[in-house]
This record gives C-alpha cells, structure tokens and sequence, in this order.
C-alpha cells in the first residue's frame, strides 16, 4: 500500500489532549470466541522464577536522572526521567552479553492515589517509548494522577540497541525510486546484516515482551500494568502470551493480530486504505466544485490516483530542487490518510497547488514526514527498526501460488491505491532476503490464565482494521472488545468515550460491557 515506506503502522503521535466525555452505548451481546491455538514451542525459552542468572536482572536498581537536554524545548525536566535497564541480549544465555534498553519515568502527579507503573508503547514496529513518556505523557490526564508513566525503546528502535542500515544518501534513493527492478529488499537487508549480524536473531517481539517483565519486576511491580497503540497491541498480547500470571490491567488500542503471514496482513490493510482514500476523494469532490479532483464522488478517487501514478513518468521538481517521484507521492498521501477524516484539510491543501500548476512542495513535505526525514536531509532510524523487528518476527516466504492470489485480490479490492506498485504492497517489509530466519510462526495470540484484557478497535482504521481487534480479542479467552465507529488510526484520541472507559479499566479496574460501542468526537 506505501511503496517502500516502514512507518505505516505508527501511530499519529498528535498531542493527546483530552476532550469533554460522549456517550457509550452497550447493546449487550458478548464479543466472539474463538478456540485458542497452541502457543508455538520456544526452544530458547527460559524458566525466569528458577534461573539465577535472571533473577539477577530482576533485581537490579534502575538508577534515575534528569533526561539529556535534546534542545526541543518541549519537556518539563524537572518532571521527566531517564535510565538505563541492563537486559540479556540472548534470554537462552542469560548470563552472557548484555544490552541497555533505554527507559522514561513521569512519576505520577498525585503519589498519595499512586496505582503504580503503566507502561507504554506508541506503535511501529519503531516507535520510541521514551519519547511516548517524555513529550506525550500531558495528554494522559488521569492516568498520570495515578500512574508513574513509564516508556521504552524495544530493541532495535530508539536508543535500544538502535538499528541504522542505510545510509541517508541511499535511503534517499530507496525511497523515492519507481525503477520497478530496485531489489529493495535486498539492499536493505544486506546493509543490515553488514552493520547488525550479532542483533538480528535478538530483536522480535518476543524479546521486548521478556524486557518488559524484566523492568516490571525492576521497577517493584506485582503485575504489569500496560498501554500499547498500534504494533504496541502485539508487544502486550506477546507479553500477555508469555507471562499471563503477570498480567495486570492491559489496553491493547488499534490491534496489530499476527495470525497470519505478512503478505494477507499488508493485503488487509491495503483494503482498508482504500476506503479511506476513496473517503477521501469523495468528500473533496463534494465541497461545492472547489475540489482539484473535479465534483464528481464517483470520479474524483481515480483522479487522484492518476496524479500519482502519472508522477512516475512525468516526475514534479519542488523549489529545493528534488524530484517528487510517484513512490514520493504516494508515500505522502496514504500517510496523510492514516489519520482519517481529521487530515482531509491538510492533504487537500498539499494536493492543490500540486494538481493546478506543478507546485508538489507541500506534497513533499507529507512525504517527508511519512519516510522520517528531516529537514535537514537525515533520516530517522525507525524504517530500519521496522523491518527488521518484523522480519524477526515470523518471516515466512509465501509460495508463487499463494502471492498471485494476493495480487488478484488486491486487484479486486483495492486496485487504486496498490496498482503503482502491487508487490510492494505485500511486501512491507520485504522479509524474504532477511539473513535471520525466525523460529515465530504466525499464530493466534492467546493467553490462557491472564487477567481481563481490554482491546480496542475503530471500525474505519485504515492502518490497523477492525478485523484485526475483532481477531485478537476473540483469540485472547479474557478479553473484552471496545468499538469505536468512526475512521482514523487508534481510537484513544478521537473518542472521549473511549478515554473514559481506558480510565476506568486503568485506575478503577472497571471493564466495559460486552459489546460497547463508542461514537467518534
């Protein structure tokens, strides 16, 4: 669905801020139930109550200090703190090397009603933790009455052991190519195995899951206590999987549901980002004949698509003299859209200019952001964290068979937005020249002997689908699912509703009814 672009699944990191309540409404009728599946065998897996070399991890005292000035202004440091958990990098050799996972801590507003330490993670795979707590945790109003909020980097991502395979020069050119024979995958991974040979098999899911125990147990708690938005779903039901007798209060927002291969996944997802681009299309064409797409819903969807993909023949040059490619282009928008209708303004005015008269450089600004480049042409890491956390995480080769079904049926569903680059589309990352060959399976995440499990999903989300939180809470036999109706990534910060119901689960242990439902603000 976005050539080439590994931060599709971050989650939009807008400032949380809390809205006035709306209404839940709870029709009764309890979520479906699936049959768990076996939890696939771990020949690396370790007993932590009886290992002495881990219990040494659990021990250990985090030591906390003000966090490094980053010259963003935008940090209370008196508030803020930071530090560094000592973790085995191989948890089948625990007393071999060691790693540091970069850690956050808002200690909570009021300690006389203090509940204890709510971790969290912000998405990707990628996505910085620390940087959740450091410069979000304002938006999480009673939460932080009652929690200490505590962010970390997973392995590979942030100041975790961060992985940087591609330089900016060639991250440059990786992203914005339309030459259909650039082996992407293959440059990528062997940059990667190049730089991160000794990393590679220790960065799954998995691993972060058994890092979380590990600074649950360091930070003093009983049990752990957890949001997780987007991919951060995964890394709480992996945790919730492996360690369900320490589960606490868990609140997994916009499921990433690994039942499957990566192929029909990205094939889901591509349906969903759909819609919301012909959504999107449609509601330009009916503002009253203003639209750069024309008036009419029914046309304006392949118009658009038409721009882009007419980008790959006849390129734009922005004033900065770089060339706007249609991978660019693309890129720009579908990012845009992961917000939902909230972004519609902001992508209509950057396509303005672009289609009246060849002016692509708020288009290239979108694309920018959406491929973490910086303004002053540096690219962030979290691309390559995304790969290759997914790539560590199940990376199994669908045959010749199986890809020409996923390519008719994206043909089928969603043949504007994949039909610049359809094999991209499947393969986001494109794990199949990946130098380390993962003993994770896609499996159905389950849980047997946890606590209650709140997941949540919106009916519209374009990035994470609806079908992915109705498949993880079936799949987990203590959960219960919250629905938001309405589009746009993560539900948290579109629904008041919502943030009411996470609060009362999170601070009173309230669950909500079976079956609630939730309306968009």
């Amino acid at each position: 669905m976005i050539p080439r672009l590994p931060r599709r699944a971050l989650p939009a990191l807008a400032a949380l801020l809390l809205a006035l309540p709306a209404g839940c409404t709870g029709p009764g009728g309890r979520h479906a139930s699936g049959a768990p599946t076996t939890r696939p065998p771990l020949a690396e897996r370790v007993a932590v109550d009886t290992s002495p070399a881990l219990k040494g991890f659990y021990d250990q005292r985090i030591d906390w200090t003000p966090c490094p000035d980053q010259g963003d202004g935008d940090q209370d440091e008196p508030v803020v703190q930071c530090a560094t958990l000592k973790v085995p990098l191989d948890y089948a050799d625990p007393g071999g090397r060691t790693i540091g996972v970069a850690v956050a801590r808002v200690p909570a507003a009021h300690p006389d009603a203090r509940l204890g330490s709510l971790l969290l993670n912000p998405g990707g795979p990628g996505g910085s933790g620390v940087g959740m707590a450091r410069w979000r945790w304002k938006g999480y109003g009673p939460l932080h009455d009652h929690y200490d909020l505590v962010g970390f980097d997973p392995r590979g991502a942030g100041d975790t052991t961060p992985v940087h395979c591609l330089d900016d020069r060639t991250r440059e050119e990786w992203t914005s190519t339309d030459d259909p024979t650039y082996d992407h995958g293959r440059i990528l991974a062997d940059a990667c195995q190049d730089r991160h040979a000794d990393l590679l098999p220790h960065l799954g899911t998995r691993d972060s899951a058994r890092d979380m125990d590990v600074l649950r147990g360091a930070l003093g708690e009983r049990k752990l206590d957890f949001l997780g938005l987007s991919y951060g779903t995964y890394l709480g039901a992996l945790y919730a999987e492996e360690f369900p007798d320490r589960t606490g209060r868990l609140v997994l927002d916009g499921a990433v549901e690994r039942s499957t291969d990566l192929v029909h996944l990205n094939g889901e997802q591509a349906v969903a980002m759909e819609a919301e681009f012909r959504a999107f299309a449609a509601d330009c064409a009916a503002d009253g004949g203003s639209c750069p797409l024309g008036s009419d819903p029914a046309t304006a969807p392949n118009r658009l698509a038409d721009f882009l993909d007419g980008l790959k023949d006849h390129p734009l040059r922005a004033s900065d003299g770089r060339t706007v490619t249609a991978a660019l282009g693309w890129a720009g928008v579908i990012d845009a859209l992961n917000d939902g209708a909230r972004s519609f303004q902001r992508l209509r005015g950057a396509l303005e200019p672009a289609l009246a008269h060849g002016d692509v450089d708020e288009l290239l600004k979108l694309a920018d952001g959406a491929n973490g480049r910086e303004e002053d042409g540096r690219y962030e890491t979290a691309a390559d964290a995304f790969a290759a956390i997914h790539c560590a995480d199940a990376p199994m080769a669908p045959t010749g068979q199986e890809v020409d079904a996923a390519l008719a049926d994206l043909a089928a569903k969603a043949p504007l937005t994949t039909r610049h680059d359809p094999g991209a589309t499947l393969f986001v990352p494109d794990c199949r020249p990946w130098p380390y060959r993962s003993p994770e399976r896609p499996h159905t995440v389950t849980a047997p002997g946890s606590a209650p499990i709140l997941v949540v999903g919106s009916t519209g989300d374009p990035v994470t689908p609806y079908p992915w939180a109705q498949r993880m809470a079936a799949g987990l036999p203590h959960a219960v699912l919250l629905t938001r109706d309405g589009d746009g990534h993560i539900a948290y910060d579109k629904s008041g509703c919502v943030r009411d119901a996470v609060t009362a689960f999170l601070v009173d242990g309230r669950m909500p009814a079976a079956g609630t439902r939730c309306p968009s603000d």
